[in-house]
Protein backbone atom coordinates (compact mmCIF):
# COMPACT_ATOMS: atom_id res chain seq x y z
CA UNK A 1 0.00 0.00 0.00
CA UNK A 2 1.02 3.75 -0.72
CA UNK A 3 0.32 6.81 0.76
CA UNK A 4 -1.68 9.26 -1.88
CA UNK A 5 0.37 12.03 -1.40
CA UNK A 6 3.42 13.65 -2.64
CA UNK A 7 6.93 14.57 -1.01
CA UNK A 8 9.71 15.61 -3.36
CA UNK A 9 12.48 12.92 -3.48
CA UNK A 10 15.70 14.43 -1.18
CA UNK A 11 18.96 13.23 -1.47
CA UNK A 12 20.93 10.99 1.16
CA UNK A 13 22.44 12.61 4.20
CA UNK A 14 25.85 12.56 3.64
CA UNK A 15 26.87 12.62 7.29
CA UNK A 16 26.78 9.57 9.73
CA UNK A 17 25.86 9.76 13.45
CA UNK A 18 27.84 9.02 16.29
CA UNK A 19 26.55 6.54 19.34
CA UNK A 20 28.39 5.36 22.10
CA UNK A 21 30.02 1.83 21.87
CA UNK A 22 27.89 0.50 24.85
CA UNK A 23 23.88 -0.97 24.00
CA UNK A 24 20.71 -0.39 25.79
CA UNK A 25 18.27 -3.11 24.44
CA UNK A 26 14.53 -2.36 24.71
CA UNK A 27 12.81 -5.57 25.38
CA UNK A 28 8.55 -6.87 26.87
CA UNK A 29 10.33 -5.85 30.34
CA UNK A 30 11.79 -2.58 29.63
CA UNK A 31 10.84 -1.26 26.10
CA UNK A 32 10.99 2.10 27.38
CA UNK A 33 14.11 4.43 26.43
CA UNK A 34 13.75 8.47 27.28
CA UNK A 35 15.74 10.72 24.63
CA UNK A 36 15.74 14.16 26.98
CA UNK A 37 16.98 12.20 30.06
CA UNK A 38 20.12 10.88 28.07
CA UNK A 39 20.85 14.65 26.69
CA UNK A 40 20.03 13.19 23.32
CA UNK A 41 16.79 14.96 22.47
CA UNK A 42 18.74 16.73 19.92
CA UNK A 43 20.83 16.15 16.28
CA UNK A 44 20.17 13.79 14.05
CA UNK A 45 18.99 10.18 15.08
CA UNK A 46 19.81 7.46 12.54
CA UNK A 47 17.61 4.59 12.60
CA UNK A 48 19.18 1.71 10.70
CA UNK A 49 17.14 -1.36 9.84
CA UNK A 50 19.50 -4.14 9.36
CA UNK A 51 18.82 -8.22 8.38
CA UNK A 52 20.11 -11.79 7.54
CA UNK A 53 18.16 -14.77 6.72
CA UNK A 54 18.37 -17.44 9.42
CA UNK A 55 17.43 -21.11 9.27
CA UNK A 56 15.15 -23.34 11.44
CA UNK A 57 17.78 -25.70 13.61
CA UNK A 58 15.49 -28.75 12.76
CA UNK A 59 16.10 -32.42 11.30
CA UNK A 60 19.62 -33.18 10.50
CA UNK A 61 20.33 -29.91 9.59
CA UNK A 62 19.95 -29.01 12.89
CA UNK A 63 22.57 -31.80 14.67
CA UNK A 64 24.99 -31.04 11.89
CA UNK A 65 24.85 -26.98 12.94
CA UNK A 66 25.65 -28.38 16.37
CA UNK A 67 28.18 -30.47 15.70
CA UNK A 68 29.71 -27.91 13.54
CA UNK A 69 29.48 -24.93 16.17
CA UNK A 70 31.02 -27.49 18.49
CA UNK A 71 34.12 -27.92 16.79
CA UNK A 72 33.81 -24.20 15.37
CA UNK A 73 32.40 -22.21 17.79
CA UNK A 74 33.07 -18.87 16.59
CA UNK A 75 30.45 -19.68 14.06
CA UNK A 76 27.63 -19.29 16.42
CA UNK A 77 27.94 -15.68 16.25
CA UNK A 78 27.14 -15.81 11.94
CA UNK A 79 23.80 -16.07 11.00
CA UNK A 80 23.03 -19.47 8.40
CA UNK A 81 21.93 -18.59 4.90
CA UNK A 82 18.48 -19.72 4.18
CA UNK A 83 18.28 -22.51 1.49
CA UNK A 84 14.29 -23.02 0.45
CA UNK A 85 12.53 -26.61 0.06
CA UNK A 86 13.60 -26.92 -3.94
CA UNK A 87 16.70 -25.20 -6.16
CA UNK A 88 15.88 -21.79 -5.26
CA UNK A 89 16.68 -19.53 -2.12
CA UNK A 90 14.53 -17.84 0.14
CA UNK A 91 14.97 -13.65 -0.20
CA UNK A 92 12.82 -11.63 1.38
CA UNK A 93 12.56 -7.63 0.70
CA UNK A 94 12.30 -6.20 3.94
CA UNK A 95 11.15 -1.87 3.83
CA UNK A 96 12.20 0.61 6.76
CA UNK A 97 9.17 3.17 7.02
CA UNK A 98 7.89 5.51 9.46
CA UNK A 99 4.14 7.40 9.59
CA UNK A 100 4.57 10.81 10.99
CA UNK A 101 2.19 13.12 13.14
CA UNK A 102 3.43 16.91 13.33
CA UNK A 103 2.03 19.26 16.27
CA UNK A 104 0.29 21.63 13.43
CA UNK A 105 -1.80 18.25 13.16
CA UNK A 106 -0.51 17.20 9.53
CA UNK A 107 0.18 13.22 8.94
CA UNK A 108 2.03 11.11 6.24
CA UNK A 109 4.19 8.22 5.70
CA UNK A 110 7.66 7.90 4.59
CA UNK A 111 8.18 5.27 2.94
CA UNK A 112 10.00 3.64 -0.67
CA UNK A 113 6.61 2.71 -2.43
CA UNK A 114 5.60 5.93 -4.22
CA UNK A 115 9.45 7.15 -3.58
CA UNK A 116 7.91 9.19 -0.40
CA UNK A 117 11.80 9.10 0.82
CA UNK A 118 10.31 12.43 3.48
CA UNK A 119 12.61 15.70 3.70
CA UNK A 120 15.18 16.18 6.85
CA UNK A 121 15.30 19.59 7.14
CA UNK A 122 11.72 20.70 6.45
CA UNK A 123 8.43 18.64 7.50
CA UNK A 124 7.88 16.15 8.39
CA UNK A 125 11.53 16.04 9.43
CA UNK A 126 12.27 12.40 8.31
CA UNK A 127 14.15 11.12 5.57
CA UNK A 128 14.80 7.53 4.01
CA UNK A 129 18.22 7.02 2.80
CA UNK A 130 18.52 4.14 0.09
CA UNK A 131 16.20 0.94 -0.26
CA UNK A 132 18.20 -1.81 0.55
CA UNK A 133 16.76 -5.06 -1.39
CA UNK A 134 17.70 -7.85 0.09
CA UNK A 135 19.93 -7.66 3.53
CA UNK A 136 23.15 -5.90 2.06
CA UNK A 137 25.49 -5.09 5.09
CA UNK A 138 24.55 -1.33 5.23
CA UNK A 139 20.73 -2.53 5.62
CA UNK A 140 18.30 0.87 5.38
CA UNK A 141 18.33 3.91 7.44
CA UNK A 142 15.88 6.63 8.25
CA UNK A 143 17.13 10.16 9.88
CA UNK A 144 14.90 12.09 12.38
CA UNK A 145 15.69 15.41 12.56
CA UNK A 146 15.14 16.13 16.72
CA UNK A 147 16.19 19.80 16.18
CA UNK A 148 12.60 20.20 14.96
CA UNK A 149 11.36 18.48 18.26
CA UNK A 150 8.63 21.25 18.92
CA UNK A 151 7.09 20.30 15.67
CA UNK A 152 6.74 16.85 15.99
CA UNK A 153 4.54 14.71 17.73
CA UNK A 154 4.36 11.27 17.22
CA UNK A 155 6.32 8.66 14.65
CA UNK A 156 5.68 4.97 14.13
CA UNK A 157 8.53 3.23 12.95
CA UNK A 158 7.78 0.22 11.00
CA UNK A 159 8.69 -2.75 8.96
CA UNK A 160 6.95 -4.37 6.06
CA UNK A 161 7.54 -7.61 3.44
CA UNK A 162 7.01 -5.91 -0.19
CA UNK A 163 8.38 -8.38 -2.47
CA UNK A 164 8.85 -12.18 -1.08
CA UNK A 165 7.91 -14.79 0.94
CA UNK A 166 6.23 -13.76 4.50
CA UNK A 167 8.75 -15.24 7.33
CA UNK A 168 9.88 -13.10 9.83
CA UNK A 169 9.95 -15.87 11.60
CA UNK A 170 13.12 -16.89 9.09
CA UNK A 171 14.87 -13.28 9.85
CA UNK A 172 17.33 -12.27 11.43
CA UNK A 173 16.29 -8.32 11.94
CA UNK A 174 17.55 -5.94 13.95
CA UNK A 175 16.71 -2.29 14.25
CA UNK A 176 19.45 -0.09 15.98
CA UNK A 177 19.14 4.00 16.86
CA UNK A 178 21.95 6.24 16.99
CA UNK A 179 21.18 9.23 19.09
CA UNK A 180 23.55 12.17 18.97
CA UNK A 181 24.51 11.13 22.38
CA UNK A 182 24.64 8.25 24.81
CA UNK A 183 24.00 4.95 24.16
CA UNK A 184 22.71 3.02 20.99
CA UNK A 185 19.24 1.26 21.64
CA UNK A 186 18.77 -1.79 19.68
CA UNK A 187 15.13 -3.58 19.26
CA UNK A 188 15.31 -7.01 17.84
CA UNK A 189 12.64 -8.86 15.54
CA UNK A 190 13.29 -12.22 16.89
CA UNK A 191 8.94 -13.24 17.95
CA UNK A 192 7.44 -15.49 15.64
CA UNK A 193 5.17 -14.10 13.36
CA UNK A 194 5.50 -16.33 10.22
CA UNK A 195 2.83 -15.30 8.56
CA UNK A 196 2.71 -11.53 8.87
CA UNK A 197 3.75 -9.00 6.24
CA UNK A 198 4.17 -5.64 8.86
CA UNK A 199 5.90 -4.66 12.34
CA UNK A 200 5.38 -1.78 14.15
CA UNK A 201 8.90 -1.43 15.55
CA UNK A 202 8.59 1.42 18.25
CA UNK A 203 7.17 4.90 18.53
CA UNK A 204 8.86 8.24 18.91
CA UNK A 205 6.63 10.32 21.44
CA UNK A 206 7.08 14.13 22.00
CA UNK A 207 4.93 14.69 25.72
CA UNK A 208 5.37 17.22 28.42
CA UNK A 209 8.12 14.35 29.98
CA UNK A 210 9.89 14.70 26.75
CA UNK A 211 11.24 12.72 23.90
CA UNK A 212 10.57 9.05 24.54
CA UNK A 213 11.10 5.56 22.19
CA UNK A 214 8.64 2.65 22.82
CA UNK A 215 9.34 -0.30 21.72
CA UNK A 216 6.41 -2.42 20.24
CA UNK A 217 7.41 -5.36 17.68
CA UNK A 218 3.87 -5.96 17.16
CA UNK A 219 3.26 -8.09 13.88
CA UNK A 220 0.12 -7.37 11.54
CA UNK A 221 -1.16 -9.74 8.61
CA UNK A 222 -1.59 -6.63 6.54
CA UNK A 223 0.43 -4.03 4.97
CA UNK A 224 0.26 -0.09 6.18
CA UNK A 225 -3.60 0.14 6.39
CA UNK A 226 -3.63 -2.37 9.16
CA UNK A 227 -1.08 -0.45 11.07
CA UNK A 228 -2.69 2.47 10.37
CA UNK A 229 -5.91 1.06 12.08
CA UNK A 230 -4.27 -0.04 14.93
CA UNK A 231 -2.72 2.68 15.67
CA UNK A 232 -5.41 5.61 15.04
CA UNK A 233 -3.41 7.43 12.16
CA UNK A 234 -6.42 8.18 9.93
CA UNK A 235 -4.42 8.28 6.41
CA UNK A 236 -5.93 7.13 3.04
CA UNK A 237 -4.30 4.12 1.05
CA UNK A 238 -3.82 3.20 -2.12
CA UNK A 239 -2.21 0.93 -3.88
CA UNK A 240 1.63 1.49 -4.62
CA UNK A 241 4.46 0.51 -6.35
CA UNK A 242 8.25 0.78 -6.28
CA UNK A 243 11.03 1.74 -8.97
CA UNK A 244 12.66 -0.91 -10.66
CA UNK A 245 15.95 -1.79 -10.38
Amino acid sequence: MSFLGNWSRGGAPKFDNGGASYVVELTKRHPVVSLTKQGAAAGHLRVNLHWQMRTSDFGDRGGRRVSTLLRHPGRMFKPEVVQAQGPAVVQIDLDLACMYELKDGSKGVVQPLGNHLGELNAAPYVQLSGDDRFGSPSGETLYINLDHQDEIKRMLIFVYIYDGTPAFDRTHAVVTLYPSTGPRVEIRLDERASQARSCAIFMLENTKDGLTVRREVKYVYGFQAELDRLYGWGLHWGRGYKSQV
